[in-house]
């Protein structure tokens, strides 16, 4: 015959199904056997609850001739009850288990594990006020019993009554000061509360109470990440999943660990991990969104988001970060309907708010832009990335005042923070205030993070800081754009001056050429990341940390022109390709498409400088390299010009051409610094909106290049044709003063034709 042990055993080794089934097979007859002997002792009432409960356990029980139920059969049958309720609650039959959990109870009131599990059953289903009646019933039978108050501990967390559970996780500890699940939920608590020192010693007394607590390893490797203790961390997480190898949680924080670390390979490949357990996981979907996004792999992110929300549409966080990939796309009519998806699930969400903010900005739609900033700070007026961005929208709207109020803001709620210490330099330095502007440039990298405006350099020799140079050697390594490079490389030979013994230059390939011609430099290194060897040198400094160690000001820049120089092996290679007719002008109408402020700096097309051509006697020539490629070699009707940037193979092939032209037009990017740098006269075409803080505020030139630099700023309500319009009125006098002779073919006058007239040089 079946025993209760038999139940047990069957619910113990994981045979739900079958424990059940034979539970509720000799429940009746056990329940009539009751009946019998109540009924046999005269207690007629209690006999008929057995008979009820038998007929609840199987309404067409018929009944027979049971033998009277023996003491120990009458001790067993609430537990036997007990096991069918819990049989069915791991099939997932919530119903059938409170059935079976209140007909345990009717049999003995004071059951205190039918109570604790009637609760556990109780708050699967968010009934949290049934749940805690049912624990502080289990209680009340047994005061003692360490179980119920840690799943009570674990109800009132839930429901934010935060020291009403701390009490009860530490009863439950009293009564059993090894109870390593109320300690490992102690350290949960605990660790919200910031409590991260305690929180981790509650951890590791749950991991000495049972050392395969894969909830607590995991536990505490969150906790160690937080605290950038992530050797330790990772050991914890690897520990969690050795005892747990379908530990999807675990998974998916190894993936967030490898991701701050940099690994993002190994990231990817712990949240797919994590997906392939538990493939509705919403929060490893998330984390993959945003590593992906991270990676520079927009397309995928997207996914990633999109599967996010499927799992979980009222996801306003993935909504946000899927509008930051779909700006990144280029369809900013889709982001800007994701934003405000985020925004009206949640409607006090300032980062929503932010980068609605910027995405408005970049669609000139500034007034709304604004007020999405504005209502930022009013749903979180401390928010430093708020008036960071605030800073940043009115910087380019040249509100200058109103946006370093706003930079100021920013740095008072969290000092240091190096995106809004970087704008803030670039508005210092638009401003002249060199002084200023060099010292708060310096917070543009973090030393121990490859984050920021500006990542370091994997070298094994450290950073110079200033101190004295005599007899040692230095490694200047490039930053940032090419322009910066070509306009910053003058102050190499100040470390020279300095008394280094060896200066070298580590600097992007198509440079290297170039910048072979630099005074003052013993080395050029070409790189294309810091993964490579390089000589070893005392110590290295990035080039754009030289004004800040040379204490630049305005008044003492370095600016002896020409400071670069084109291979003369370069200028005959050029010479046959460039047209005979003079003047020669070099044109750039684009920049390079990634740039920040690309959309509002380039042109649209080569035909925005159509005006140019109305100017009799000009040669153009084409240094448009990539974008724009195209059009030079099928210009519009009208617009002969000579492509050459197809041909270009680096900066010395541009610079042998730019030497033999006679000036250069252009937009903001590199070739105008080329120009510059080699003393050739050039004119740069300025956007009004986000103007590059080396060209100042206001001026026409640059101390930068004196007497070689001419500015065409945009103004405020003036269009790129406009602009365009100015510079043929300046092409046409220069070239009157040029003295250059003019080739344009005679003018038709009826049957007449003009005579030629030579113009000489003054």
């Amino acid at each position: 015959m079946p025993t209760l042990d038999d139940a047990i055993a069957l619910y113990t080794n994981g045979q739900a199904g079958q424990a059940y089934e034979l539970a509720v097979r000799e429940l009746p007859a056990r329940l009539h056997a009751a009946a019998e002997a109540a009924q046999a002792q005269g207690r007629r009432g209690e006999a008929e609850k057995y008979r009820q409960l038998a007929l609840a356990v199987k309404p067409d029980y018929a009944g027979g001739q049971p033998k009277p139920a023996s003491s120990q059969a009458m001790r067993e049958l609430p537990v036997l009850l007990n096991v069918a309720a819990a049989a069915a609650y791991a099939q997932g039959w919530l119903d059938e288990a409170e059935k079976y959990w209140r007909l345990a109870l009717a049999v003995k009131p004071d059951h205190s594990d039918a109570h604790n599990n009637l609760g556990l059953l109780f708050a699967s289903r968010g009934q949290w006020e049934q749940a805690e009646a049912a624990y502080r019933q289990a209680l009340a039978a047994n005061p003692r019993h360490a179980d119920v108050c840690n799943n009570l501990g674990i109800l009132l967390d839930r429901q934010n009554r935060h020291e009403e559970a701390l009490a009860a996780f530490r009863k439950a500890l009293a009564i059993q000061p090894k109870h390593a699940d109320a300690l490992n939920h102690l350290g949960g608590l605990l660790y919200r509360q910031g409590q991260f020192k305690e929180a981790e010693t509650a951890y590791r007394r749950a991991l000495a109470a049972n050392p395969r607590h894969a909830d607590a390893s995991n536990n505490l490797g969150v906790l160690l990440n937080q605290q950038n203790r992530r050797d330790e961390a990772l050991a914890a997480y690897r520990e969690a999943l050795a005892i747990r190898p379908d530990f999807a949680e675990a998974y998916c924080n190894l993936g967030n660990l490898l991701q701050d670390a940099g690994h993002l390979s190994d990231a990817e490949m712990a949240y797919r991990e994590a997906l392939a357990i538990q493939p509705e996981y919403v929060e490893a979907e998330y984390n993959l969104g945003n590593l992906l996004a991270a990676w520079n792999h927009p397309e995928e992110a997207e996914v990633a988001y999109r599967q996010a929300l499927m799992l979980r549409p009222d996801y306003a966080e993935a909504y946000c970060n899927l509008g930051l990939v779909l700006a990144q796309l280029k369809r900013p009519g889709e982001a800007e309907e994701a934003y405000r998806q985020a925004l009206a699930i949640q409607p006090e969400f300032p980062y929503a708010q932010i980068n609605l903010g910027n995405l408005l900005t970049a669609q000139d739609r500034y007034e709304e832009a604004e007020a999405a900033y504005r209502q930022a700070l009013a749903l979180q007026p401390g928010s430093a990335e708020a008036h960071g961005n605030l800073g940043f929208f009115l910087a380019i709207m040249n509100r200058h005042e109103e946006a370093e109020t706003a930079y100021r803001q920013a740095l008072a709620s969290q000092p240091g923070c190096v995106n809004t210490s970087f704008n803030y330099a670039m508005l210092l330095l638009s401003q002249g205030r060199f002084s200023e502007g060099w010292r708060l440039h310096e917070t543009r990298y973090h030393p121990e993070q490859k984050s920021g405006p500006v990542s370091m350099p994997n070298l094994p020799f450290p950073q110079w800081q200033g101190e004295a140079l005599a007899g040692r050697s230095v490694l200047v390594w490039q930053e940032q754009g090419y322009g910066d490079a070509i306009q910053f490389c003058r102050l190499l030979p100040t470390l020279k001056a300095q008394g280094a013994a060896k200066v070298g230059l580590a600097c992007r390939p198509a440079l290297a050429t170039l910048l072979e011609t630099l005074d003052g430099i013993d080395a050029v290194h070409p790189f294309e990341d810091d993964s490579q060897a390089f000589p070893h040198y005392d110590c290295w400094t990035f080039l754009l940390s030289l004004p800040f160690h040379a204490d630049l000001d305005a008044d003492n820049i370095p600016a002896t022109l020409p400071y670069l120089s084109a291979p003369p092996a370069k200028i005959a290679q050029w010479q046959t390709r460039l047209p005979s007719g003079r003047p020669r002008v070099g044109l750039v109408w684009k920049g390079y498409a990634g740039h920040s402020n690309d959309a509002r700096r380039s042109l649209a097309k080569l035909a925005t400088l159509a005006p140019l051509w109305t100017v009799p006697g000009v040669t153009f020539v084409s240094l448009q390299k990539g974008s724009g490629e195209e059009e030079a070699r099928r210009p519009p009707r009208g617009l002969a010009i000579t492509p050459l940037g197809s041909a270009l193979n680096d900066f010395a092939d541009t610079a042998a051409i730019i030497a033999q032209l006679d000036l250069v037009i252009c937009v903001d990017t590199a070739v105008a610094h080329l120009c510059g740098a080699l003393g050739k006269p050039c004119w740069v075409l300025l956007p009004h909106i986000q103007t590059d803080w080396r060209w100042l505020r206001g001026r026409e030139d640059s101390p930068w290049y004196p007497g070689v630099m001419r500015l065409f700023r945009q103004g405020e309500s003036e269009s790129w044709p406009d602009v365009a319009g100015r510079v043929a009125e300046a092409l046409k006098a220069w070239r009157a003063e040029t003295g250059a002779p003019d080739d344009s073919p005679p003018k038709r006058r009826g049957t007449w034709f003009s005579g030629l007239r030579r113009v000489f040089g003054k």
